[in-house]
């Protein structure tokens, strides 16, 4: 049972917001950067190169959230120390001086004109520097509040509606009313459920907010001529899993806020929250691209349940997998951290349940590796809005 005396230990950043990781990253700018990256990494033990496919061509809002997801991965307080690198000095530049703005260190380095050799060697003497730096970090005691914790499911069935994902609602109540930082999203899995979310929120201008996102991506679907989501919402494995409906999904979905937690803000994709409560992001239902946008948006700490099994994991953001489904529990013990399956077999209580996922995340934040970190996944997956010019 978690109360306003409940403490966690955290790596305090110079910023003042606290991280449960201490990772020294290699940030690739773009797609060009990549080996580089890597080369660095492999360089200089301890620290981790987190390649994606991105970054060339991008323009106008697809562009801004480039920007704004390598600036939150790297800004995020898991993370001690940047080195980016980038093809081009100047858009390398927009990064770092974004991952400036926390205070922590960071530095980059553009290609063109040195090349990959010099580049490599360069990056890896300032990354051994950030590395032995980061070393000496201390954890320390902090408040329960300052832990910021995100939400998304994924390969739902219907033990995730009647298991799983209560369970992460129960700790959502329970960490709501303590006054820590929330987030959920899945904006097209919420379809058919949104005017549940809507009565959720705590006034009027959170709702209109709300609101416009939902149909922001509504109009998104009209204007491909999509009548229906029949094609992926819900997926053939949902659908294997008992839910028909992408209705069935949005109220199973919606489970993962609790019963008591208001929605007290609406931020775009990789936003930061400006204050405590519970947000819902306007996001991908795509699980990597989902916990990428939450790690960007500063949120330390991912509770992911699954009705099927999923293995998602993430470079910089712990993820806990939590499960009521007593088969994938079984073929899949390696991936869940959580098991809740008692809930539906009468052993265990949902308020048992919420506690248990707690005590989980609390063991997580003191340091303890998740089922997706032990096990090496790091996918790490940029959200896109356009073709590349």
């Amino acid at each position: 049972m978690i109360s306003k005396e409940s403490t966690f230990l955290g790596y305090r950043r110079e910023n003042g917001r606290v991280g449960v990781r201490n990772h020294v990253i290699i940030l690739p700018l773009d797609d060009l950067s990549n080996a580089a990256c890597e080369a660095v990494a492999n360089n200089i033990k301890g620290t981790m190169a987190i390649p994606h496919p991105y970054g060339r061509l991008q323009f106008g809002a697809d562009l801004d959230l480039h920007f704004r997801t390598l600036i939150g991965t790297g800004s995020n307080p898991n993370v001690a120390a940047v080195v980016v690198i980038g093809i081009e000095d100047g858009w390398t530049k927009k990064v770092v001086d974004g991952i400036a703005a926390t205070g922590k260190p960071v530095i980059g380095f553009g290609i063109e004109g040195h090349g990959d050799h010099e580049t490599i060697m360069n990056a890896s003497k300032k990354a051994r520097e950030f590395m032995q730096w980061a070393s000496t970090k201390q954890r320390e005691v902090c408040d329960i509040k300052e832990l910021w914790v995100s939400t998304k499911c994924g390969e739902s069935d219907t033990t995730s509606g009647c298991g799983a994902n209560p369970t992460v609602g129960n700790a959502f109540d329970k960490l709501h009313a303590l006054g820590s930082t929330l987030v959920f999203g899945e904006t097209s899995e919420i379809t058919g459920g949104e005017n549940v979310v809507a009565e959720r929120c705590a006034n009027g201008k959170v709702r209109e907010q709300f609101m416009m996102m939902f149909n922001r991506y509504q109009d998104m679907i009209n204007r491909h001529k999509t009548s229906d989501l029949s094609d992926s919402q819900p997926t053939k494995g949902n659908i294997a899993g008992g839910l028909t409906t992408i209705e069935e999904k949005a109220m199973g979905n919606i489970q993962k806020i609790g019963k008591k937690c208001t929605v007290d803000g609406v931020i775009d994709k990789a936003e930061m929250p400006t204050h405590p409560g519970l947000w819902f992001m306007d996001s991908s239902s795509a699980a990597a691209e989902m916990v990428t946008l939450c790690a960007a948006s500063g949120y330390v700490v991912h509770l992911f349940p699954t009705g099927q099994g999923n293995v998602i994991g993430n470079p910089i953001l712990p993820v806990i997998k939590i499960c009521a489904n007593p088969k994938t529990v079984r073929l899949m013990s390696e991936h869940i951290d959580v098991d809740c399956s008692g809930l539906l077999q009468r052993e265990l209580t949902l308020d048992q349940a919420g506690d248990k996922l707690l005590e989980v995340m609390i063991e997580t934040a003191n340091g303890r590796l998740t089922d997706a970190e032990v096990l090496g996944h790091r996918e790490f997956v940029l959200t896109r809005l356009y073709e590349s010019a």
